[in-house]
């Protein structure tokens, strides 16, 4: 019974079970390729990028030509009793064009700050990618260390109620006594206590599976090796500065605010452009009354020109503009530097917490192979009436403490390595050659939409593109045999 204990701490990488009937992933791979392809967030942030995109051409039709058109049909319900030419109706149409030539350069300024926004949205989505693989990581793991202990406190259970029997039939015969069956008896109800707890965690696990990777968790493999994690806590440290995706992010909206400042500048500066309109009106054969058929029922007119506008006073509002775009470029100099912070505390805790995890690994496996041996000894030590029931529960108990250690320590190196990934901008979907068909690009869509001009150009209407789990069946606590 100890060595299938042991073999159960020492597989904690093992396959789970779920719902038998479906088919999932079973390797990590697989279950980050799913989240990529059918997470909602992440496919939600896709969707929110494409709408920043749109940022770039709405800030430069600002400084592209427009034309405008309009037509009226009028009824003269009365008319001057004097005015002897006025028409009875008229229809009339026309057209303007036109053409901005000088903004100030807010529509210059307006258009960079809009790229550098798409830049930090595009930075934007790697962190929340690099977040959903690491709940997902951690979602894995927490499922494979959690039925690893539902199998540990199983069997510890199974081998406390075969103590309780025998200390109960050496109590029938006087070698033990009600003390040594009440303390086999405690142990037992502890045990049990402690596998429903067990239990009831796998669960919580397996449904937070579902939730992040949008299927049920099934015969889940050892993951494997973490790729690229760094050599030192300075080496971690520089990469991040370089890559990660929220710092990126927040030195991108940080030069966006600085155009910002330019826009909101540009408000007092003159504004030109060029114009050019005509007219066509068609008095349908009413103009003059009873003057005669040779009047002209039909007026034509043209005319072109350039418009400068130049602001003479506007109340303070430039200056209140830019002195606001002032303060929010302060504001976001500022989160820069926190996010800065953040992301430095992120990689050295990271860091900490895999090296401590990794090291515990160790420290483990020695402490489950001693207990392993110590609980031997102990029992044979009790056959010579050198040892109590109270001391091989004891070292029972230590053996168990050992094992669901060792598989928490495993579980805790992995997630911690990948966490330290993600800080360092190194944990997305590229990195880690996810086989999840074409990866998204956001670029692609930005190169679509960023020359567009035509008024009509739309998209098809969206729809849900995520799985839902509604129909996925509730999770039970089953392990699968070994």
């Amino acid at each position: 019974m100890m060595r299938h204990l042991l073999k159960a701490a020492l597989l904690a990488g093992a396959s789970l079970a779920a719902a038998p009937a479906a088919a999932e992933p079973d390797t990590l791979r697989e279950a980050l390729a799913s989240a990529y392809r059918t997470n909602p967030t992440l496919l939600g942030a896709r969707a929110q990028q494409r709408a920043v995109d749109e940022g770039v051409p709405i800030a430069r039709a600002e400084g592209l030509p427009s034309v405008n058109g309009d037509a009226q049909y009028v009824e003269f319900l009365k008319q001057s009793s004097t005015n002897f030419t006025a028409p009875e109706r008229v229809v009339s149409t026309g057209v303007d064009l036109g053409v901005p030539i000088y903004s100030g350069g807010a529509v210059r300024n307006s258009v960079r700050a809009a790229r550098r926004r798409v830049e930090a949205g595009q930075n934007d989505l790697r962190a929340t990618e690099a977040s959903i693989f690491t709940q997902v990581v951690a979602a894995y793991m927490d499922v494979i260390r959690d039925q690893a202990v539902v199998g540990l406190t199983g069997s510890n259970v199974r081998v406390l109620e075969v103590n309780l029997r025998a200390t109960g039939d050496r109590f029938e015969i006087g070698d033990l006594t009600r003390t040594d069956v009440a303390q086999s008896r405690s142990r037992l109800a502890l045990a049990s206590g402690d596998f429903r707890s067990a239990q009831a965690n796998l669960i919580a696990s397996r449904e937070r599976y579902i939730q992040v990777v949008g299927k049920p968790p099934v015969d889940l493999q050892p993951p494997p090796p973490l790729p690229n994690l760094p050599g030192s806590v300075e080496g971690a440290e520089a990469i991040a500065l370089a890559d990660n995706p929220d710092l990126l992010a927040a030195r991108e909206r940080s030069k966006a605010a600085g155009y910002d400042i330019d826009v909101a500048g540009a408000g007092r500066l003159p504004r030109v452009s060029i114009f050019t309109a005509g007219d066509y009106s068609n008095f349908l054969g009413t103009l003059g009354g009873n003057i005669g058929a040779g009047v002209d029922q039909v007026s034509t007119t043209a005319q072109a020109g350039v418009r400068a506008t130049i602001p003479i006073f506007q109340g303070g509002r430039p200056a209140a503009q830019e002195r606001r775009a002032q303060a929010e470029a302060a504001a976001t100099y500022e989160t820069e530097i926190a996010v800065e912070r953040d992301v430095i505390a992120q990689v050295r805790s990271a860091w900490s917490s895999w090296q401590a995890a990794s090291e515990i690994i160790a420290t483990n496996q020695t402490a489950v192979n001693a207990a392993m041996l110590s609980l031997e000894g102990v029992r044979a030590e009790n056959t010579v009436g050198n040892r109590t029931i109270l001391d091989i529960l004891d070292a029972e108990q230590e053996l168990l403490r050992a094992q669901v250690q060792l598989v928490t320590a495993r579980r805790n190196a992995y997630v911690a390595g990948f966490s330290l990934l993600a800080a360092m901008g190194k944990a997305e979907a590229e990195d880690l050659g996810l086989d999840a068909g074409p990866l998204y690009d956001p670029e692609i869509n930005y190169r679509r939409v960023k020359g567009k001009i035509w008024d009509w150009a739309m998209d098809p209407d969206p729809r849900p593109q995520a799985t839902r789990t509604v129909d996925t069946p509730a999770q039970d606590a089953s392990i699968p045999p070994e």
